[in-house]
């Protein structure tokens, strides 16, 4: 007998450990902010399809701010906890009504990306500067934008080869 909270805890834990490794092994490195652009953000946006809102929210949150900390970013930890955790449940708000709509799945990772644009340059202007967060605007965006792009080509990849990893009914939600 599999107890569905147990699995639920063990596929949010996967996830987290999926978003912390293309955010923390997969980057590169920003001179203008001393930060890097990440594969994260794809991740997380196929753990909201996979996992929900609450717990895909859960692993973004957590996989993006354990790179921060591994990183030595200990500055980024807390905005990063902040920032992923609400870009995702944006996604996961959006596309709660139909959540294997490719359009309500783009829409929702548009919607989290832009906010997480925002978010991080505000964070950025208050830490850093004005002038260093202008500065670091186009890679943020590029970054989003690029985690979108390979969202969609690998949602569109999985769904097409492993349907049954996109059936929630009785299991993760």
């Amino acid at each position: 007998m599999t107890n569905d909270r147990t699995k639920e805890i063990a596929m949010t834990a996967l996830m987290a450990a999926l978003v912390f490794v293309a955010t923390y092994l997969i980057k590169i490195p920003n001179p203008a902010t001393g930060g890097y652009s990440h594969m994260g953000d794809c991740m997380i946006f196929l753990g909201v399809v996979l996992l929900g809102k609450k717990n895909g929210a859960i692993a973004g949150a957590l996989g993006g701010a354990l790179s921060d900390l591994l990183a030595g970013a200990a500055l980024w930890i807390l905005p990063t906890l902040i920032i992923k955790f609400i870009l995702a449940l944006i996604m996961g708000t959006v596309i709660e009504s139909d959540p294997d709509s490719r359009k309500m799945q783009l829409a929702g990772a548009v919607l989290g990306g832009v906010f997480q644009i925002v978010a991080y340059t505000l964070v950025k202007v208050v830490l850093l500067g004005a002038k260093v967060a202008l500065a670091s605007l186009p890679n943020v965006t590029i970054q989003t934008t690029v985690g979108v792009v390979l969202f969609i080509i690998l949602v569109s990849i999985l769904s097409k080869y492993a349907k049954n990893l996109f059936k929630r009914e009785g299991g993760v939600k």
